[in-house]
């Protein structure tokens, strides 16, 4: 066993190194587990690295990098952390793949960061299961791996001791939610601060991701999105919006689709979806009155599109997002 960057009696993570290696995501991983914490007691993580070939290995930035060991390292840790990968057509070693299973039979829990999800799916333990990655690779992995359901709409997602996160920064807040599942929301809240990262992105808070909305160039629907956010509490119908378009409903409902991924009542949903959000965040503001200002009829259509969009209810979201903002 080499020796290890951190003097202490934690949980031994091992991150994995090969090449081609995603600088990010390793950086990330070292950032949160690896540095040293004496205020957060002796207990704290123990770090590795592990490259799963022989060198010379050779990171994005043109970096040659060196590791603690090689695959052994694997069969003793407590969680193994694979920092992206290579490219999603390249083939994922089979005594990689074997020694994971055996991580994880043994329990050990398996993270994939952003491209990283390819790995795990390699070794079949996420058939069956709900897995994130970036929203670049998202169709690539379901193609691949058919018996994998793939959430799009999630920073992370956590199945059992599969821990899988979506695009590079989200990393981050997967990583953060397992410092709070091992040791509490104050160090969670004390790693996010050394990272300078918001306090209401820690895993305390349920994630939901907020997409830019892709408008392809050509169409004319971006002036009406302007129009309906700048407006939501307003009556927009199909009707009225392809009126201000001068389109019938059936070319407006067509062109709205192709602009955007989304029908327009879809759109408009999560649009106040977002608005009710960002309203209920700025404090105790009265339900009915969150309800109106977003576009919604009564604050029981609020809750109905909370329960069924997010799976939480307003009331909780916003004890939820004040509780972790206000922490110390």
């Amino acid at each position: 066993m080499p020796k290890l960057h951190t003097p202490t009696n934690g949980p031994l993570v091992v991150v994995l190194v090969y090449d081609g290696l995603c600088t990010f995501e390793f950086g990330i991983a070292c950032e949160v587990f690896g540095l040293s914490r004496p205020e957060l007691g002796p207990d704290w993580y123990r770090f590795a690295s592990a490259a799963i070939e022989p060198g010379p290995l050779r990171a994005h930035g043109h970096l040659t990098v060196s590791s603690d060991g090689g695959m052994e390292l694997i069969d003793q840790a407590d969680l193994v952390v694979v920092p992206g990968w290579r490219g999603v057509d390249e083939p994922v070693p089979p005594e990689l793949c074997e020694r994971l299973r055996a991580a994880y039979r043994r329990g050990a829990r398996l993270v994939s960061l952003c491209s990283g999800a390819f790995v795990l799916a390699a070794t079949g333990l996420l058939n069956g299961a709900k897995a994130a990655t970036h929203w670049r690779y998202a169709e690539a992995l379901r193609c691949a791996y058919p018996s994998i359901s793939v959430d799009e709409s999630s920073l992370y997602h956590i199945h059992e001791r599969l821990f899988t996160a979506a695009g590079s920064a989200a990393g981050i807040d997967l990583l953060i939610e397992i410092v709070r599942q091992d040791f509490g929301p104050s160090a969670a809240n004390s790693v996010a601060r050394r990272l300078v990262m918001p306090a209401h992105r820690n895993g305390g808070q349920a994630q939901f991701l907020e997409r830019p909305v892709a408008i392809r160039p050509g169409t004319e629907i971006g002036p009406i999105l302007d129009q309906v956010r700048n407006d939501l509490s307003a009556n927009w119908t199909i009707r009225r919006m392809a009126d201000l378009c001068c389109m019938s409903e059936r070319t407006f409902i067509r062109r709205f689709t192709e602009a955007t991924g989304s029908a327009p009542g879809e759109w408009l949903a999560n649009e106040r979806l977002e608005a009710a959000k960002q309203l209920l965040c700025q404090g105790e503001v009265a339900m009915e009155e969150v309800a109106r200002g977003a576009g919604f009829a009564s604050a029981h259509t609020l809750r109905h599109h909370f329960r069924k969009q997010l799976g939480i209810s307003p009331t909780t979201f916003r004890s939820r997002f004040v509780k972790t903002s206000g922490s110390p």
